[in-house]
């Protein structure tokens, strides 16, 4: 094991670009040393070079969360790095372009489910385990939708998914409190990153961008625990979708 470090660690996922890329930023600046976790390693790289963060402070994590045993390999790299792990951020999400429900195929609907729901578990699980036992407790953040509420057609499975996420985190939020380990899980609305499309019918300049939410995530880290709120809804001031079009 690796030297523990002494100031606090965040391992945050999907940090290879956008939102993910985004909150490794500011947990950076304030501080933390990090585990980024993606697919490629060009864009973690690029991560990590934009963060100023040295190797020792730094850890790049190759993996694809809708394999099985992902969860597992990604917190065993993390603590044997840093040998302590404060905060999990739950950002990683994959979902194909709008489909009707009868019109997916099973390998979409099964990484959907894995990537949006069964590894976040999984994550949250195995890091409340370690939190638990150490000193300070711990934070983790469930990234989820706005899509979780207003279920929008062509994305039943997405919805489904991220909907159980937030019922996940509900349910962990009290019970967690006795080990001193908060929970919250954000629901953004639209967020102009690459994962969307281009739409004539959506006007960019009122999404959302990645480092509105990376600042709800930092208010959910630097909140008093009994502050926490246990659901956040982060929405965009003006609807984008442009009417008569």
């Amino acid at each position: 094991m690796a030297e523990t470090l002494d100031q606090k660690v965040a391992l945050v996922t999907g940090a290879g670009r956008g939102i993910g890329r985004a909150i490794a930023l500011d947990l950076a600046r304030a501080g933390f040393a990090l585990s980024l976790a993606a697919r490629s390693s060009e864009e973690l790289a690029e991560t990590r070079a934009l963060t100023g963060l040295a190797p020792n402070r730094s850890l790049i994590v190759l993996v694809d969360l809708a394999s099985e045993d992902a969860p597992d390999n990604l917190i065993e790299a993390t603590l044997e790095h840093f040998g302590r792990l404060d905060v999990l951020v739950n950002n990683a999400g994959w979902a194909p372009p709008r489909t009707p429900l009868i019109k997916t195929n099973t390998a979409d609907q099964d990484r959907i489910i894995a990537v949006n729901l069964r590894a976040p578990v999984a994550l949250t699980r195995l890091a409340a385990t370690h939190m638990a036992k150490q000193e300070g407790g711990g934070t983790i953040v469930n990234v989820a939708s706005a899509a979780a509420r207003n279920t929008p057609s062509g994305e039943a499975i997405y919805a489904a998914a991220k909907a159980g996420l937030v019922a996940f985190t509900h349910a962990c939020f009290g019970e967690f409190r006795k080990y001193n380990i908060k929970i919250s899980v954000l629901l953004p609305g639209l967020t102009d990153t690459g994962l969307i499309p281009e739409n004539k019918r959506l006007d960019r300049s009122l999404m959302l961008t990645p480092a509105d939410i990376a600042a709800a995530v930092m208010s959910i880290v630097n909140a008093p625990p009994g502050l926490c709120p246990v659901e956040l809804t982060v929405e965009p001031a003006h609807d984008p979708m442009r009417s008569g079009r």
